[in-house]
């Protein structure tokens, strides 16, 4: 099992679900995505993926949705794709594209975007959640003291990454499931349903908000 991460989050977030996996008696591998460009966080994971014998079953998270679409083309042991609250892009589609096509999200709003050194030179911009927003945006489903210290934690995100049009869609290869969060103040609620729905995924809807569907992920895909 590889989990990859979203904006805003890192390896870390996945700690529970991890557990319970291993508990379980899985192999589990938290992917660190760099969440600097959409081509280079896919070959990324990608690499990590070459590094893993056996079938794999590949989960995203918010942005990890779009990484793993792309980063599953051409491994040939990816049995299932999982998108947890994920974006599941077509050939072409960005996140942010995906996001403003449905109304409901409350992310841009609550957004802090600064400047930051390229490493082939020049300027980026990144972009962090409000640390006054993040509860109640991005999760909700934490006591407050947790939410607090993931908003000091959290991991900005390059607005490249999320602009950048998708290539081609490993889930139309790969059989995906998808877990909606149905209160979702990040990507809406609409847009993830949307996106299971195209990709003809296995659905499951939560109630809860965006990291709530964190929780009730399970080993359900073939393995």
């Amino acid at each position: 099992m590889v989990l990859v991460h979203g904006a805003f989050a890192d390896a870390s977030s996945w700690s529970g679900v991890t557990r319970r996996l291993q508990r379980q008696g899985y192999t589990v591998v938290a992917a660190a995505n760099p969440l600097r460009d959409l081509d280079g966080d896919a070959a990324y994971v990608s690499s990590v993926l070459d590094g893993i014998t056996g079938p794999v079953v590949l989960v995203g998270h918010s942005y990890g949705g779009e990484v793993i679409t792309n980063a599953a083309v051409g491994h040939p042991n990816i049995k299932a794709l999982v998108y947890v609250a994920a974006f599941a892009p077509e050939q072409g589609e960005s996140g942010l594209a995906l996001t403003g096509r449905f109304p409901g999200s409350q992310l841009g709003a609550h957004l802090t975007v600064r400047p930051f050194p390229q490493a082939a030179g020049g300027t980026g911009s990144e972009a962090t959640v409000d640390p006054a927003a993040f509860h109640a945006v991005f999760a909700a489903d934490v006591p407050d003291r947790t939410s607090a210290e993931m908003a000091s934690a959290q991991r900005p995100v390059a607005l490249a990454a999320l602009a950048a049009p998708s290539g081609i869609p490993a889930w139309k290869t790969i059989p995906p499931w998808y877990l909606v969060a149905g209160s979702d103040q990040a990507i809406p609620a609409a847009a993830e349903r949307f996106m299971a729905q195209r990709a003809g995924a296995h659905t499951t809807e939560v109630k809860g908000p965006h990291t709530s569907s964190w929780s009730p992920i399970r080993p359900g895909p073939p393995t």
